[in-house]
């Protein structure tokens, strides 16, 4: 890159040497951009432009811009904000384009902003949580067939199978909670990129998108959900 104009957000940033800081980027042209930025750095969740030059995965960035007005999370949209940047450092590679999911990141920190007065704040936060992973794993491309199982037979209404990452659907002829619904899989088969999920849908993705992403972390899981699950437990 030489002096390339990027649109996007900060996801983390760390201290670097005296003045300087290392920041994690998700922009609208390349995706996740790693660079250092010699002054302080911008609030998370507020849109900004700059100017990244260099042929390193270690960027130089110049004349940042912040775009918009502060924006401040706090509660459940707080965590919520962090897991979508702990998820985007996690997993996006650098310096890959992923269109779809900048826009569902956009648009989640929109609809994060609304979550307090919205008259059903529970199922709206799942509902914008889970749209956002549909984008992200797709673009990842763990995009899932909802029609066949691993032996690429149809999936059966009255049949449940256990998910496995890098084979799909696989029969079972034992029921527990890990295992999934013949008939709960093919809900997703009429699905429409846009729409919210039905409760349906909803309590399959929750239960199979959790146990791709824990997949796919590794042995480090997610600070974000340790601090969501503590913060809920001291509520309680």
């Amino acid at each position: 890159m030489r002096n390339e104009e990027l649109h996007g957000y900060l996801i983390h940033h760390r201290k670097y040497r005296e003045r300087s800081h290392i920041v994690h980027l998700f922009t609208q042209e390349h995706g996740r951009v790693d660079g250092i930025l010699r002054q302080t750095p911008p609030p998370q969740y507020q849109p900004i432009c700059l100017q990244a030059s260099g042929k390193s995965d270690l960027k130089n960035f110049t004349k940042l811009e912040i775009v918009n007005q502060p924006v401040f999370f706090f509660g459940d949209a707080f965590f919520s904000g962090f897991y979508l940047n702990e998820l985007i450092l996690r997993l996006c590679p650098v310096e890959v384009e992923m269109p779809q999911t900048f826009v569902q990141y956009h648009l989640v920190l929109q609809q994060l902003q609304q979550l307090a007065q919205h008259e059903n704040p529970h199922i709206f936060l799942r509902q914008i949580l889970r749209q956002f992973e549909h984008a992200l794993l797709e673009e990842l491309g763990y995009a899932l067939d909802f029609s066949t199982d691993a032996q690429q037979n149809d999936i059966q209404e009255t049949q449940h199978y256990i998910f496995q990452l890098n084979e799909g659907f696989i029969p079972t002829a034992q029921q527990s909670r890990s295992t999934l619904a013949g008939q709960q899989i093919l809900s997703m088969r009429d699905y429409e990129k846009g729409r919210d999920f039905n409760p349906e849908q909803l309590q399959l993705l929750a239960q199979l998108y959790r146990q791709m992403i824990t997949s796919l972390l590794g042995e480090r899981p997610l600070k974000s959900r340790q601090l969501w699950v503590q913060n809920t437990q001291s509520k309680s």
